[in-house]
């Protein structure tokens, strides 16, 4: 019986703490969504003040959202700033199950 071998990100999540693991899985939430946001602006070339004005929001939040540091932003502000982007919607895994989420446009569905 061979021992499954652990990639070394793997091998340093199980080595954590439940306190360290829960903030380690918030932080790279937010990371993840910097980076999201980092790579559509830059692909379609997009300035914050630009996506800013597209998403109907402050720079203030677009540079927050960008850069990481904002970690209490509205469910709104952050529909906004994907639908600047060109997003229509997201998907959602659920128990194994992907389930598309529409991005209301001026509060309709």
């Amino acid at each position: 019986m061979s021992k499954k071998v652990k990639s070394t990100i793997q091998e340093f999540i199980d080595s954590l703490s439940p306190r360290e693991r829960k903030k380690y899985e918030e932080e790279r939430q937010e990371f993840l969504l910097s980076e999201i946001i980092l790579a559509a602006m830059e692909k379609d070339n997009v300035s914050v003040r630009k996506l800013a004005k597209l998403a109907g929001v402050s720079p203030t939040i677009v540079q927050a959202m960008r850069s990481g540091s904002k970690q209490d932003f509205t469910l709104q502000s952050l529909w906004k700033v994907l639908k600047g982007l060109g997003s229509k919607g997201l998907m959602v895994e659920l128990n194994g199950q992907y389930i598309p989420i529409d991005i209301p446009i001026s509060g309709k569905r």
